[in-house]
């Protein structure tokens, strides 16, 4: 990091100060996909991401990457080092995202039961995250993290983050409440309900309580969400983006059920999820481009996922395995930047990885 010095050995590295470079990871939401960020993050095998990074943001699959690289372990050093993350996701995801096996039925059920209600309960994975993150809160996290949810209740966005955490008890909710509500992506896993308290005498408000959905439908790229908050404190890597066409004449012929669900994929959903970290990519570009910085924000990408790797919940053996070695190609890319004109990403001149970068924020988004 520019202006300090960093032992990964001994501990993170010092707090940014205002005209120095401040790093950020921020990992997008993609279900199963997550694989793909983790390999690439798994790029160092004994590397602790938390020692690199000042904030590290995360929405959905992306925020219990986030939690597992930041959540304290023994000495107060990160819990996860990034070789665990892959073995997390081969291990659970068969029982995050179980197959049913129904025949000739199958389609006619899963569209019956993706109108009926949630496609999985989401015990299993509600009990793993109470499991990894045992009472840990977030303020208590080894480096800056920053969780988008949204209230369905208020109708607005709820940013978790480690800066509010240590201002406002109210915030500073249990890991494993912030990481199940982020995950709960509508149509796939249920809503959750939770409260936090302020035992202060002098509290005005003693308790929230919260009742949230997945990040994504808000902040599906956390990039600017993580700007926003840490600007306020201080005056990126992606997991594949699933291109699923939808051609006009197709779907100019479809009603209310069509747009909810088509061969296995959830056409509404992935549309605005789209449209939302797409929308991001152009604002932070645009916004670099105008400081004279645009270096410093990079996207490890790959833009044109196809049939099973384009789900976010085919946890079989053999696509989980297709989808790690996707992300070992993207390690052998170099980095890219969106072209602001176009929506394309294109690659860097050079090698991407030798850039002088300027003062101010590095983005890094998987």
């Amino acid at each position: 990091m520019e202006g300090g010095k960093c032992n990964p050995a001994t501990g993170p590295c010092p707090p940014p100060s205002q005209g120095r470079l401040i790093t950020v990871l921020s990992i997008d939401g993609c279900g199963i996909r997550g694989l793909i960020p983790s390999t690439i993050i798994d790029y160092g095998p004994e590397a602790r991401i938390a020692d690199y990074f000042d904030v590290i943001s995360g929405t959905s699959t992306g925020a219990l990457v986030t939690s597992m690289l930041a959540a304290p372990g023994p000495n107060k050093r990160p819990l996860f080092a990034a070789s665990k993350l892959k073995d997390f996701y081969l291990e659970n995801g068969p029982k995050i995202f179980p197959r049913k096996k129904l025949g000739f039925l199958n389609p006619a059920a899963n569209m019956f039961g993706a109108v009926m209600g949630p496609k999985y309960d989401g015990k299993f994975l509600h009990d793993k995250i109470k499991e990894l993150t045992h009472k840990a809160k977030i303020k208590d996290m080894i480096t800056n993290i920053i969780v988008p949810t949204f209230d369905v209740n208020t109708l607005q966005p709820i940013i978790f983050s480690t800066y509010e955490a240590k201002e406002d008890s109210l915030k500073n909710a249990h890991l494993s409440d912030i990481c199940i509500s982020t995950s709960a992506a509508p149509t796939y896993f249920p809503a959750h309900l939770f409260k936090t308290y302020d035992s202060d005498p002098k509290a005005k408000v003693k308790e929230w309580e919260y009742h949230l959905v997945d990040g994504g439908v808000a902040a599906n790229n956390p990039t600017m969400v993580a700007m926003t908050m840490i600007t306020k404190e201080d005056d990126d890597h992606q997991g594949g983006s699933a291109k699923r066409k939808y051609p006009a004449p197709k779907c100019a012929k479809w009603g209310v059920l069509r747009w909810l669900y088509d061969d296995g994929f959830t056409p509404l959903i992935d549309i605005f999820s789209h449209a939302s970290a797409d929308m991001v990519d152009i604002h932070a570009a645009v916004l670099f481009k105008a400081l004279c910085v645009k270096e410093n924000y990079l996207r490890i990408q790959h833009d044109s996922l196809e049939g099973d790797t384009s789900s976010v919940d085919i946890a079989t053996k053999k696509n989980m395995h297709v989808l790690i070695g996707i992300g070992k190609e993207l390690l052998e890319r170099k980095v890219a930047r969106v072209n602001i004109n176009t929506g394309v990403y294109e690659t860097m001149e050079g090698d991407g990885t030798k850039h002088p970068f300027k003062k101010g924020f590095l983005i890094v988004t998987i």
